[in-house]
């Protein structure tokens, strides 16, 4: 009765006149810089972060925190409808909500990513309210050898059950890798696969640079093979049948939502991860447990679905950490724990003892908008399918000019605009080879989280590989990552067997 008590005073501060405005109105403006290529949640937060000192510490924080929500279900509207992530967190959201718009069904896309968002944000936020210092308890339990096991059963579920061509899925993975491994070293700090001495490969390679590259500039060649410069996306409608219809459909993902939102939120804890990774996780889950797995990557609504719910989930989730240890659990959440500092809110256990209407605030706030970006971003729909029906000799060079200023505006450098290019012809030739996309997104995404968290986990240990085995988190996740990663073998062996059982019974 208490945490209710504590959760309606918090709703009587969100519903200020001031805070509720500032609460649809970062909605709003998460919604646009979510969707513009290049931007995201975390140059949005840090770009409008100055104009919240006009405002009162907490009604500055509803506005970021709504803004950051916001941002997560905009991501997937660029996504949808270009084939462009809007930030690195709506990256698998493109992998079956671009073929779906291509078949004329973007409303189905934009709708079930609009109500998985809810759905995720909705269970984590109640997550949020119900066990936060528990939770961030737990999330400090998770050292390096954890960590790496995470990311092991990341891949694992990319390689043991993706369905396509093992060997081009584990090339597609090494290539990924290899991309993480550009820049200066982790431990030694020595440079290493500067290619041709360039300066600019000593930095790592932006991964919205290569978001941008592979999904906006090689989806539009291939799109443009494909299409003939027709417009592909003319059936796209809004109808009272469709849109129970799609209602229909994503309500029988449930179960898919379900998972991606309990998963999301739990990467979302962990200090650094962020939502990216969480999303990708989920994906590869979803597809995992699918009863359909054949349809991931060619339009499944499942494909959009567990992304989605994922990465709203894990936005809340990174926030826990923030609140309660005073540790950012993503690059969005640092930004605004910079902020919280400065307006002389010290984040840690304290902060629920000793801003109590702040923090019951900034909790009900988050339910506000969550309700309000999934209402926004609906009510949208007929604006965004208009514009899917621009044909295709308009919208590609549209594309390609979004392509290239989110690409210079993630890095403001010219080098990083010249790779942006040769990635998308990389990209191009991939899609033309039938080599899959998203292992190697998932592995420049978990590359730079999967290394450190390795390599320190042997200096720790001496190089003793048990590490990750005798541990009570790590040793289980370790040992279902080497079961899966296995299973395509152990698939294959039985097969033999029965068919050659069947041939000597026969």
């Amino acid at each position: 009765m208490e945490l209710l008590g504590l959760l309606s005073e918090g709703f009587l501060i969100a519903f200020e006149p001031l805070n509720f405005g500032l609460i649809v109105l970062g909605v709003v403006v998460g919604l646009f810089v979510g969707a513009m290529p290049g931007l995201g949640s975390v140059n949005g937060v840090a770009i409008l972060l100055p104009m919240t000192f006009l405002v009162p510490p907490a009604s500055a924080i509803m506005f970021l925190a709504a803004l950051y929500y916001g941002a997560m279900y905009g991501g997937a509207i660029s996504s949808i409808m270009l084939g462009i992530p809007g930030a690195s967190t709506a990256v698998a959201t493109t992998f079956d909500g671009r073929p779906l718009a291509i078949k004329g069904e973007a409303d189905r896309a934009l709708i079930a990513a609009a109500l998985a968002s809810f759905g995720g944000g909705t269970i984590s936020i109640v997550l949020f309210t119900l066990f936060a210092p528990p939770l961030a308890t737990i999330a400090l339990d998770f050292g390096d050898p954890e960590i790496f096991a995470l990311m092991m059963l990341a891949f694992a579920t990319f390689v043991g059950l993706s369905g396509d061509d093992i060997a081009k899925t584990i090339f597609s993975i090494c290539i990924g890798m290899v991309m993480s491994a550009i820049g200066f070293d982790v431990i030694s700090g020595e440079p290493r696969l500067v290619l041709f001495d360039l300066i600019g490969f000593q930095s790592k390679i932006n991964f919205l640079v290569l978001a941008i590259g592979i999904y906006g500039i090689g989806e539009m060649m291939w799109t443009i093979e494909v299409s003939r410069g027709d417009s592909m996306m003319s059936k796209a409608t809004v109808t009272v049948d469709r849109v129970m219809a799609n209602l229909k459909i994503f309500w029988n993902t449930w179960k898919t939502w379900f998972m991606a939102s309990f998963l999301g939120f739990f990467v979302g804890i962990l200090p650094a991860a962020g939502a990216t990774p969480g999303s990708l996780m989920a994906y590869g889950v979803a597809k995992m447990t699918s009863k359909t797995p054949d349809d991931f990557g060619k339009g499944a609504v499942e494909g959009v679905v567990a992304p989605e719910a994922a990465n709203n989930a894990a936005s809340t989730g990174s926030m826990l950490p923030m609140l309660t240890l005073g540790i950012p659990g993503s690059p969005t959440t640092a930004v605004l724990l910079g902020g919280m500092v400065i307006w002389g809110l010290q984040p840690g256990p304290r902060l629920f003892v000793d801003e109590i209407d702040f923090v019951w605030g900034l909790i009900a706030s988050l339910y506000a908008a969550n309700l309000f970006a999934a209402l926004i971003n609906i009510a949208f729909i007929p604006l965004f399918l208009w514009f899917l029906k621009t044909p295709f000799t308009i919208l590609a060079p549209l594309i390609f000019v979004l392509s290239m200023v989110g690409g210079y505006a993630a890095t403001e450098r010219m080098f990083d605009v010249w790779l942006m290019l040769i990635l998308g012809v990389g990209g191009y030739l991939l899609r033309k080879l039938d080599y899959p996309v998203a292992p190697a997104v998932l592995a420049i995404v978990l590359g730079p989280i999967t290394e450190p968290a390795l390599r320190q986990s042997l200096l720790i240990s001496d190089g003793d590989l048990m590490v990750f085995f005798n541990r009570p988190i790590s040793g289980p996740i370790m040992i279902t990552a080497i079961i899966l990663l296995f299973l395509p073998l152990f698939q294959a062996l039985w097969r033999r067997m029965r068919n050659k059982g069947g041939a000597t019974a026969g």
